[in-house]
């Protein structure tokens, strides 16, 4: 018997394969798939040690936030916004204390094995420094 082709018969789904009641809930655009990747900034002189919480629905990977933990005056410093893809862009500002810069960007190109390599500067600069930043690991599935 042939199988019928009618909407009504066929059933709504969304994103995630649920059974929804409506059209425009099957388009709803899901919530964001975030993870969370941690990466290092070498310098020569400097490491700094940055998690990041990425939106995985894009390419390049959109930082929605994270965190440099270590390595730069003023730890910790706020990620706010940037990418991870075949360029790396991260924008920061500090958040903790003493008489440093204010704000941070580091931007690059990608490389393998799997890192990037740039520069970053400091108060609206990203050329200052020249840096490889290295990708160590995706987070964990709970």
């Amino acid at each position: 018997m042939p199988q019928s082709t009618k909407a009504a018969d066929r059933g709504l789904y969304d994103a995630s394969g649920g059974s929804v009641s409506s059209f425009a809930e099957s388009l709803a655009t899901p919530k964001a798939a975030t993870t969370n990747a941690y990466v290092e900034l070498h310098n020569g002189a400097v490491t700094f040690m940055i998690d990041l919480e990425l939106d995985t629905n894009t390419y390049p990977f959109q930082v929605r936030s994270g965190t440099i933990k270590s390595g730069i005056c003023g730890a910790p410093w706020a990620v706010t916004s940037g990418h991870l893809g075949e360029q790396i862009r991260l924008d920061a500002t500090r958040k903790g204390q003493g008489n440093c810069a204010n704000t941070i960007i580091i931007v690059g190109e990608r490389q393998d094995p799997m890192s990037w390599r740039g520069t970053y500067g400091f108060n609206g600069g990203a050329s200052s420094f020249r840096h490889t930043t290295i990708f160590h690991a995706w987070s964990l599935s709970p």
